[in-house]
């Protein structure tokens, strides 16, 4: 941090925020890449920009009494994080699960303001969720639970105010009855909530969107800035979820081969190339862990409490969760000659590996514009709910492969007008600021 302005707002920030390390992680990332617009941009700092783009515009805290099957009343905390809606209404997933704080909720929701930024759609920056673990939950007790939950959170939300959508622990089933709830509250037919069922204004395309986005913005990075492709290519892929299926499935159409996916459990390495066919129906039908891949393909190999990047390969996609590929990791995958890194995942690489993979020359991609394919489908979901109109799967996915596509032409023309080259990095991060800082000063102080 050079700039005395830089420096001054980031102290600010971690001394209001001393336990949020999250946060401030990403806090400093982006405050980090943006200098060269703040030096170009001098009313960007007579506004404030900084000090308003760190404080979200509100965050709510509540609670959520719901009955499980036994009759016992639980109760666990929910929250939303309305960042910023410089550029259109809030807009950002639901998290469900054990390890959701204040603080992993603030740089997502801070992080989501430059994604949305990046689709070139008109979406604000927010994010939300609860505690609740829906792991070993009954359908009777998740459907209570997210009735609750909604029953709170449906007076701080609307079409054209805050649109929530699905993330870690909420998928289908749980926007269903969350949706379901905010109708019944309500009484209308709105598009509040994307990543709904197909019969009540869901997108297609929706549920493959964050690992096929991943994929064409890694493809047209090695085309643009390696004079490459993915043919033949040696991809790693932490993660057995949604986002690393359709990883892993895109992969596979475009030419890569995959060999290594992993749960929290550990990895499975397999030398004929994954089986994703078996991998759907271990992971998304019966639910089990990735170890019973080796059950049906016995050349398989599972390394129990193991990462998948101590496996060499050329193109490494983490997409699991935050802060999963740290400075060791980063230097097993720089001595296995990996060549591009793409987040799959929110901030899934440290400071320290990331800065590891550019001293080495190691191209990084971060999620904030590699895995935007999710968030921008679920901006043109609104889009078809606005216009009571159903597009086709092909119709979604070729507006999904132009927007990545976009992305990585915004990132790297930003990053060559202030003369860095191909960092991606600096590039995604210096055009979704400039973008919603503009807005911001145009908007005058709110």
């Amino acid at each position: 941090m050079t700039t005395s302005y830089v420096q001054r707002v980031y102290q600010d920030v971690a001394a209001r925020n001393p336990d949020e390390g999250e946060f401030l992680q990403a806090v400093k990332e982006v405050l980090t890449s943006i200098e060269p617009a703040l030096e170009d941009n001098p009313q960007f700092e007579r506004h404030a920009i900084l000090e308003r783009m760190v404080e979200p515009d509100r965050m709510i805290k509540f609670r959520i009494a719901w009955v499980d099957d036994q009759g016992t009343t639980q109760v666990n905390r929910g929250y939303r994080v309305e960042f910023n809606n410089a550029i259109g209404p809030y807009k950002g997933g639901l998290r469900f699960h054990s390890s959701v704080t204040a603080s992993i909720l603030k740089f997502l929701g801070f992080e989501q303001t430059f994604k949305n930024a990046l689709t070139g759609l008109w979406m604000g920056g927010g994010k939300g969720g609860s505690d609740f673990d829906t792991h070993g939950k009954s359908e009777g007790e998740v459907m209570r639970f997210c009735q609750a939950f909604m029953t709170e959170l449906y007076r701080h939300i609307g079409p054209n105010t805050d649109i929530p959508a699905g993330d870690i622990g909420v998928g289908g089933r749980e926007v269903g009855y969350m949706y379901g709830q905010y109708k019944r509250i309500m009484n209308e037919f709105t598009g509040v909530l994307t990543g709904k069922g197909l019969a009540f204004g869901g997108s297609l395309g929706r549920t493959e969107a964050t690992g096929y986005g991943l994929l064409y913005y890694t493809d047209e990075v090695l085309k643009t800035v390696m004079n490459d492709s993915l043919e033949g290519k040696k991809v790693t892929i932490s993660g057995s979820g949604n986002v690393s299926i359709y990883a892993a499935e895109k992969t596979l159409e475009l030419g890569g081969r995959v060999h290594v996916m992993s749960d929290s459990s550990g990895y499975i390495y397999d030398p004929e190339g994954i089986d994703l066919d078996l991998i759907k129906e271990i992971k998304l039908a019966r639910r089990e862990r990735i170890s019973a891949y080796t059950d049906t393909r016995k050349k398989a190999e599972f390394s129990a409490n193991k990462k998948v990047w101590e496996r060499p390969c050329d193109i490494a996609l983490p997409c699991a969760t935050q802060n999963e590929l740290d400075e060791a990791d980063a230097k097993q995958l720089i001595a296995g000659g990996v060549k591009l890194v793409a987040e799959g995942a929110n901030m899934p690489s440290t400071p320290q590996a990331i800065e590891a993979f550019r001293t080495q020359g190691v191209i990084f991609a971060p999620g904030k514009a590699s895995n935007a394919g999710g968030v921008a489908v679920s901006g043109l979901e609104m889009t078809q709910d606005s216009m009571r109109l159903a597009w086709t799967f092909e119709e979604t996915d070729a507006r999904l492969q132009g927007i990545m596509k976009q992305i990585v032409a915004d990132s790297l023309a930003a990053s060559n007008t202030y003369g860095l080259g191909h960092d991606l990095l600096m590039g995604a991060n210096l055009a979704g600021f400039v973008k919603v800082a503009h807005a911001m000063v145009d908007q005058g102080v709110f």
